[in-house]
Parts: structure tokens; sequence; C-alpha cells
């Protein structure tokens, strides 16, 4: 296929999915935009298309290369100037939107893992009448903070979703292995994973930024308790960690984990990983590069006050082969 029939795809591709999302929401009384509805007094709709996405994803890390790579070509395709950035540290992340601010940015948009840290810098984009959408988390603070949609997955509802698969492989003891200590979502998943799975989950803190570590400590808990027979990660580069982990215990604990790249994929095929929970963060890119442009274009909205979701969605063995074209062109 080439560049032009792609690009070409993707934008018919994205707006027949803001259709159907509109028919699924529809404007309400309540929560809907009104016909002809205009931006938000204060937006200038002759400034150009400059927008920024800021996450709390670290430089080269797996899961927002391809939030990157689906907000630039987002770009390109409809003709916006997007700018990336990233920085684990909720301090450092909040300095970032300033910035953008300061910079005169006319779209943003937010991770907020860390939602209080954000408050501030998000509110007062707001006030400069700047549209933020946010993403992957931070979706019950979202519309409090004055953004226009949140797009992601419901953290609670993916990790029950999780917790029944788990259930119906016929697992008794699973560990939901938490990698950030300030992420509220992760917390989410692990409570959703408890919900779903009905049985006893125990959770472990690791620090993702020291992988043998992480690789320690997991294998330390599989070894103090051999019961464990189900392994939760909630990133997929910790997912390489606990097969390793699993494999060094002596432990017959399989491993299911949340999110792809390339090496879960190839383990999912080898029977090493069960499943992964896909919340497809391509769309966390792209999707709300084309919610900005229609809203500063066409004053439109998605959502009606609810989150647009991306996920969960899984991969197995089943589809694994599909799927894994898409991971490595870094769109999945």
């Amino acid at each position: 296929m080439s560049t032009t029939s792609a690009r070409s795809w993707r934008v018919l591709w994205v707006a027949t999915a803001a259709l159907a999302l509109a028919a699924c929401t529809g404007p309400s009384a309540d929560t809907g935009p009104e016909p002809g509805a205009k931006p938000a007094q204060g937006v200038d709709t002759s400034a150009p298309l400059d927008f920024a996405v800021i996450t709390h994803g670290s430089e080269g890390d797996a899961f927002w290369s391809v939030v990157k790579n689906g907000a630039e070509d987002a770009g390109r395709d409809l003709g916006v100037k997007v700018t990336y950035n990233g920085d684990g540290e909720p301090a450092q992340q909040a300095k970032l939107i300033d910035n953008a601010v300061a910079q005169g940015k006319t779209g943003l948009v937010v991770s907020m893992a860390n939602p209080d840290a954000l408050k501030d810098s998000i509110q007062a984009a707001v006030r400069a009448g700047i549209p933020v959408i946010t993403i992957n988390s931070g979706a019950d603070e979202s519309k409090a903070f004055g953004a226009i949609a949140h797009v992601g997955q419901d953290e609670t509802v993916a990790g029950k979703a999780a917790g029944e698969k788990l259930k119906d492989e016929g697992k008794k003891k699973v560990l939901c292995v938490i990698h950030e200590a300030a992420n509220s979502g992760l917390n989410d998943r692990c409570q959703g994973a408890k919900d779903g799975f009905g049985g006893n989950v125990t959770n472990l803190q690791v620090d993702i930024s020291n992988p043998t570590d992480t690789e320690s400590r997991i294998r330390g808990a599989l070894q103090t308790d051999p019961s464990i027979d189900g392994v939760l990660t909630l990133n997929s580069q910790v997912a390489d960690l606990a097969v390793s982990a699993a494999s060094a215990a002596g432990s017959k604990a399989v491993v299911a984990t949340f999110d792809l790249n390339s090496d879960v994929v190839s383990s999912i095929k080898a029977g090493r990983i069960i499943f992964a929970v896909d919340q497809q963060q391509y769309e966390q890119g792209y999707l709300p590069i084309v919610m900005l442009k229609l809203y500063r274009d066409n004053g439109n909205t998605l959502g009606g006050g609810q989150p647009v979701f991306t996920g969960p969605g899984f991969v197995d063995k089943s589809n694994a082969d599909q799927v894994g074209k898409y991971t490595e062109r870094g769109t999945r």
C-alpha cells in the first residue's frame, strides 16, 4: 500500500469511527453539544494548528513510542504540526505543559497518571483558551479539570476482564505487579483484576526503571509462595521480566500482561505468555489530534462527557499472528 493510500485509509477510518461514535452516544439535553456548537470562548480559531502531546512516558518506552507514532501520523495526515514530549516525573511533566502554554500551542493532549500534580497546569491551559484532551489515565478528573474529552481505556473494566480471563484459565492465586508507584491507573487495574478474578490476588510493587531488581522481586515472590499460579503484569516490558523470573524460580505460574510489544507477541506465540490486554494505544495518539482539529475547525466534540474507550481487547494465540504484523510497524 502506498503512503498516500495508507494516509487516505486512516483518515477515512477515523471519519467513519467518529460518525459511529456520534451515532452511539448522540447529543442529549444535558451533556451533548448543541447544533452548530462553537469552540469555547477564548479559542483563537485563526491561529495555526500547533498541538503538543505531553505524556508521562519515558523516552524509548515501547508503549509510548506507539502513542507517539499515532499522534505524528495524524499530524501528517491532517496537516497539523504535532510535537511530542514525555517525562515520568510528575513535576517535570507539569513544566512541559506550562512550557507548551507559554509557547502558544493551540491544542494539548495530556496523559494524567498523577492528576493532582498536573491539575494547576492543565487548568491554566484551559484558562488560556487552549483546548485539552486527556489520554490513557486520569479519566475521572478529566472533565473536572476542563478537558473537552478523554481517550483511553477504563482501567477497572480492563482489569476485571483480565481477572475473569485468568479465572477461566483455572488459576487460583494471582500476583499483580505494579511498576509505577504514583500511577493511580495501575492500582485500578489490579483492583479490577481482583474483582473479576474473585479469588486471591496479591499486589507486588516494583520499579520499572530497575529491570534487574524488578525481575528479582518477581522471582522472590514466586519462590516464597509456590501456590501462586498466575502473574499479571501491567506493562509489556515487565511481562518479559516476569517470564524470566518464573523460569528462574522453577515456578509453573502462567504470565499474562497488559499492553503489547514484539517480544510479548512472540512469547504469546511460543506459549510463554497466555494473553495480553491491548488498549490499542495508537488510537490514543491518533484520535485526539483528529478531535482537536475538528474542535478547532468545526466546534465538534466526542463522547458526550464520557470517555472514548480504546480498549480493552485481548491478544492470544488465536490472533497473535495478525496483530504481530501491526506491532512490527509500530501501530499496535
